[in-house]
């Protein structure tokens, strides 16, 4: 059988390549190893004569298909001459499955599968949580019996940044919303010379759903993503390991102060908000509606009842048990890289978010009536 052969030349119209011998997979190394050593321009047309081939088989075509391409040449600027029917339609069948090799198309995948598998997602975050929510319940636990494992340090800490930090934008937020929903109400209520009834709607909805509410999603904003960003850092320097190699929970030392001191701060911050919300509509009452600060302050002492005070207050603490435990848990949920830091951060407000309306929802249908 004849060793096969390449001769190969450069003219104007492009580079020419002469076939000899047998391309087979007998002599697949023989072919190799003059492929190897070609240099073919990939931006011109190749010619491929076939005149001096004996033989040609599929291991051959793909020999030679493979190694033009990988030289950068288009398969459409390669001419064919000289070969016979059968060679032309070998080539040209394991031209196409290449493409169609180098091509996979992307199948969908049923949507069994894609059922399953986001089910399977969201059990494995869901376990996550439900672990992470038992390191939590424990250490309070350890806590409960061994006092000494507080952190007032660090309580307080966390406290004057979750709570003083927050203080001047949640005042100037309630403020102007009691201000807004005042101007807003009281155009209503005055085409019906009901002036006086701006109170009752100011301070009812202040002090059970506007003021917890957005109280809670400012800290949510705020605070929630910073719990995350430290953590998260803390987890791409390695300090929480640095803390778990000094023999020390990290529950215990970055959790359980974050969760302490927003679970004490948020109450109060919303108490602050039901007070500057309703000064904010008792100013506009005042200015607008001729409404008196005295007949104001006399008549929300007859229409806002202590428990509907405290029902919007009883919603702070698991707003914030619930803010602090996505902020923690998205926090040592992050990889060592710094994108991964922003992504849970922002995962964190939207999470955020959405618990604080759900519980928000639940304690409006469990509660639709006013407390009296």
């Amino acid at each position: 059988m004849d060793a096969p052969g390449l001769d190969h030349s450069l003219n104007g119209a492009g580079c020419e390549l002469r076939l000899r011998g047998a391309w087979c997979i007998d002599h697949l190394e023989r072919v190799d190893r003059l492929m190897a050593d070609l240099r073919v321009p990939h931006d011109r047309a190749v010619r491929v004569d076939a005149s001096g081939l004996t033989r040609l088989d599929s291991a051959g075509v793909m020999m030679l298909v493979n190694r033009l391409r990988a030289m950068g040449v288009v398969w459409s600027n390669v001419s064919l001459h000289h070969f016979q029917p059968a060679q032309l339609t070998l080539i040209h069948l394991v031209a196409d499955r290449l493409d169609a090799r180098a091509r996979p198309r992307r199948r969908r995948s049923p949507p069994l599968v894609f059922l399953g598998r986001a089910l399977g997602t969201a059990t494995a975050r869901l376990l996550g949580q439900v672990a992470f929510l038992g390191r939590i319940a424990e250490a309070l636990g350890d806590l409960a019996r061994r006092p000494a494992l507080l952190r007032h340090r660090e309580i307080t800490v966390q406290l004057q940044t979750v709570g003083l930090g927050a203080l001047p934008i949640i005042m100037l937020m309630t403020f102007l919303l009691g201000v807004v929903f005042a101007y807003l109400l009281g155009v209503q209520v005055q085409k019906f010379g009901a002036n006086i009834f701006v109170v009752d709607g100011i301070s009812l909805a202040v002090a059970r759903e506007l003021s917890p509410l957005l109280t809670a999603i400012l800290i949510a904003g705020r605070s929630g993503a910073a719990f995350t960003a430290q953590i998260g850092a803390m987890k791409v320097t390695e300090e929480i390991d640095a803390i778990s190699t000094l023999g020390l929970s990290p529950v215990q030392v970055l959790v359980l102060p974050r969760l302490i001191a927003i679970v004490i701060a948020l109450p109060l911050l919303t108490f602050v908000g039901d007070v500057l919300g309703i000064l904010g509509g008792a100013v506009v009452a005042a200015t607008q509606l001729d409404v008196t600060y005295y007949t104001f302050f006399e008549r929300l002492k007859a229409v806002l009842p202590l428990k509907t005070v405290l029902f919007g207050m009883v919603k702070a603490p698991v707003f914030a048990a619930a803010i602090a435990f996505i902020a923690c848990r998205n926090g040592f949920a992050v990889t060592r890289d710094a994108r991964s830091v922003g992504d849970f951060t922002t995962r964190t407000v939207v999470q955020s978010l959405v618990a604080v309306i759900l519980i928000n929802a639940v304690f409006a249908v469990l509660h639709p009536e006013l407390p009296r």
